[in-house]
């Protein structure tokens, strides 16, 4: 047995600009850690600020509040005795740096600046900050007066260096630098660092756990050494969830790991190690060749030993307790669904200061499905209440409009969920009796405050007006009426809808005896937005959409999952009904359906929608893919027809996406025009120069397709004859 160290790392749901309610979460994370015998605490990254800022980081006044909180640390009795890895922006030479302050005794040992910068996707990193880019080089940095008066020290180092205790060696590494190809640790590990820290503020995709845990294992399979990732977790401000599952990982195996999904405020994981465990891992002839002639990294030296100086034969039996790995814990996607928008709502909707949600329930699987998670959000809140989780019960009676000495707990969730979720079937003559029924059932069984109105008259309002102004009544396709009549008439009954829903929103809880107001919730599916199927202002314009980042097909997935999972059979209804927007009139020999008017299935969506954002495929290059992928059933003309109409169809609705209601991302192909997809809105919607050039390469291609019409893939499917 060797030098035993006790590490942690935490999780903690910081919100941007939120300085007490932050610096109070750090100090707690702090606190826990000690207690269970932590000598090392690694926190978020930029966890005194939030990382959601943006261009508050700008401000002198972020920077100023930021030391003022680390004051208020270096203060504090929870930060005696133990070595934190602490997150804010810091200017140096008035350039503004992502760092890490790494604190001791009162006194601060290093600042290390983010070297590697995440700006791609929803990130804009060198919007605000600037890279180090002195590799292993230090400058003074001349720290603020309010810091001086805490430390007495003047000046601290400023660059990338490392950390050197009486027993080991530590050094940070920052988030994206763990994503790039020739990251630190690499270096840092030849040249004897032995316990990495990463600090990051990364978001929950689906499916995207799978890669960070193979970087977290693989940045110390090979170099060795022990792995301590922090991250962000909750909602901080955004459209972003910071998913959490801090992780302790030794010789690429994970021997800790917290939870993906939490209500918790603060979550922090500890494990025990045997640091002798990674110089074994390193006596290896090839490794120590190339550590023998690696670059040095300035050390920067304190006396203090992790270890706390405890050896062999004078520890106790429950300190030689060495964390043993485990078989990472993973979400299947159905979940993922199910957890991070539930928890990516509460936070919203607790922060907000609202009374709850409100949702138009359509009776279609979209609504459906956003219903559905929000009623995920009331069992999270319900079992967090009966684990005696204080601050889920202190936000719940607020939120429910309990007094602040009620003794009520939201320990049963339709219970809770008919206190803050609020449904309303807005039908019209359109409107099937399956769908409002099928509405009124799910709210049954969710237990949400559920209304059920009929809006013709407005509609026939709407038509009077008009007909009284022009002299002309405009009619539906089916009633003789054009292409322009009937699309007017299905997007007024939408954007009524949109009308509807904020007044109910605003009254219902007046109607209910409370006080406050509701969030309208929006439930267009990623596929839809990204085909511009959808009106304009209708009642997919809300206030915060958690599917609006979620394909339908895995949103069909997810309600198959919840319907086994939170006992609630009438979901069945949902999956088996054909998608519809029932705008128009049913007649014996037509049906409006979803997949008929896009002119393509929802999985052809799926995949046109990662090949163009994902693959970075334009026109041309989507072409010669699918050729390839779909060939084997579709000839090249067939695969360019389906193409150009994607684009067109795309282009000409793009406009669409500046008014995309914020949405909780979940997807990598999302078309948000805000945040994450930044292109141009008005587009040559038929793009002439590409178009011709896939038109002539069809031409010349050999038709390859031999499988019969019927047996055509779901996802090539849904081109109309007129297309």
């Amino acid at each position: 047995m060797g030098h035993l160290i006790t590490v942690a790392t935490c999780s903690l749901n910081q919100w941007a600009l939120d300085f007490d309610g932050n610096l109070q979460r750090i100090l707690e994370s702090i606190r826990i850690a000690k207690e269970r015998g932590a000598t090392l605490r690694v926190g978020p990254e930029l966890e005194v600020t939030g990382y959601g800022c943006m261009d508050h980081f700008l401000e002198g006044d972020t920077v100023l509040h930021s030391w003022e909180v680390v004051a208020k640390i270096l203060e504090s009795e929870e930060a005696e005795g133990v070595l934190c890895d602490i997150g804010m922006p810091v200017v140096h030479k008035n350039v503004i740096y992502n760092c890490r302050v790494v604190i001791y005794g009162k006194r601060i040992l290093l600042i290390r600046p983010k070297m590697w910068l995440a700006n791609d996707g929803n990130y804009r990193e060198l919007r605000w900050f600037t890279p180090w880019q002195k590799h292993r080089q230090t400058e003074d940095h001349f720290l603020p007066r309010i810091i001086r008066m805490v430390t007495g020290q003047t000046k601290v180092p400023f660059g990338d260096a490392v950390v050197s205790t009486v027993d080991t060696c530590i050094g940070v590494e920052l988030c994206e630098e763990l994503f790039t190809p020739a990251s630190p640790h690499i270096l840092m590990g030849l040249d004897g660092v032995e316990i990495f820290t990463n600090s990051s503020g990364s978001h929950h995709e689906l499916r995207k756990l799978y890669r960070r845990v193979d970087l977290i294992k693989g940045a110390t399979s090979k170099v060795g050494g022990i792995y301590l990732y922090a991250n962000q977790q909750g909602c901080d401000g955004d459209r972003l969830y910071y998913d959490g599952c801090a992780m302790i990982a030794v010789n690429g195996r994970v021997v800790a790991q917290g939870s993906q999904f939490s209500l918790q405020d603060v979550e922090v994981v500890t494990a025990t190690i045997d640091i002798e465990d990674v110089r074994a891992h390193r006596a290896t002839s090839s490794r120590s060749m190339q550590a023998a002639s690696a670059e040095r990294y300035e050390r920067i030296e304190v006396d203090f030993a992790l270890s706390g100086g405890k050896f062999d034969s004078t520890m106790e039996v429950e300190e030689l307790l060495v964390q043993k790995p485990f078989e990472v814990r993973f979400h299947k996607p159905e979940e993922e669904i199910a957890l991070g928008p539930a928890c990516w709502l509460w936070d919203y909707l607790r922060r907000s200061r609202t009374q709850g949600y409100f949702i138009p329930l359509s009776g279609g699987i979209d609504s459906c499905a956003t219903s559905v998670i929000v009623y995920s959000m009331c069992r999270l809140v319900a079992e967090a209440a009966n684990r005696g989780e204080q601050q889920v019960i202190a936000d719940a009676r607020r939120i429910a409009g309990e007094p602040e000495d009620s003794s009520y707990a939201p320990t049963d969730a339709r219970e809770f969920c008919k206190r803050v979720f609020h449904t309303c079937y807005m039908g019209t003559e359109n409107s099937s009796v399956d769908t409002r029924a099928r509405a009124k059932e799910l709210a049954e069984a969710i237990g949400s405050y559920h209304t059920d109105l009929n809006m013709d008259t407005l509609v026939t309002a709407m038509r009077d007006l008009f007909a009284f102004v022009t002299g002309i009544k405009p009619q539906y396709r089916v009633h003789g009426g054009s292409d322009a009549e009937n699309l007017a008439l299905q997007n007024i009954q939408a954007r009524l809808r949109m009308v509807l829903a904020y007044l109910f929103a605003q009254l219902l809880p007046w109607v209910r005896g409370r006080n406050g107001g509701l969030l309208v919730l929006g439930s267009a599916n990623v596929d839809e937005s990204l085909r511009g199927y959808f009106t304009k202002y209708d009642c997919s314009s809300a206030d915060v959409n958690p599917i609006g980042a979620i394909s339908k097909t895995d949103l069909k997935k997810f309600i198959a999952w919840a319907r086994d999972a939170f006992d609630l059979p009438v979901l069945t209804g949902f999956l088996e009904a054909v998608p519809t927007a029932e705008l128009e009139p049913t007649t014996e020999t037509y049906v409006q359906a979803d997949e008929a008017d896009m002119g393509m299935t929802y999985d052809e969506l799926s995949v046109f929608g990662r090949l163009r954002k994902v693959e970075k495929c334009g026109p041309y290059s989507m072409f010669t893919k699918l050729v390839h992928e779909w060939g084997s059933f579709l000839s090249p003309t067939q695969v360019a027809e389906k193409v150009k109409h994607f684009f067109f169809e795309y282009a000409r609705n793009r406009h669409k996406m500046t008014t995309l209601t914020p949405s909780y991302h979940a997807e990598q192909y999302s078309p948000d025009d805000n945040r994450f997809d930044l292109r141009p809105f008005l587009y040559p919607s038929r793009f002439p120069w590409q178009f011709r050039k896939i038109d002539e390469i069809a031409a010349k291609l050999p038709d390859r397709s031999t499988v019969h019409p019927s047996e055509v893939p779901r996802e090539a499917k849904g081109m109309r004859k007129d297309a």
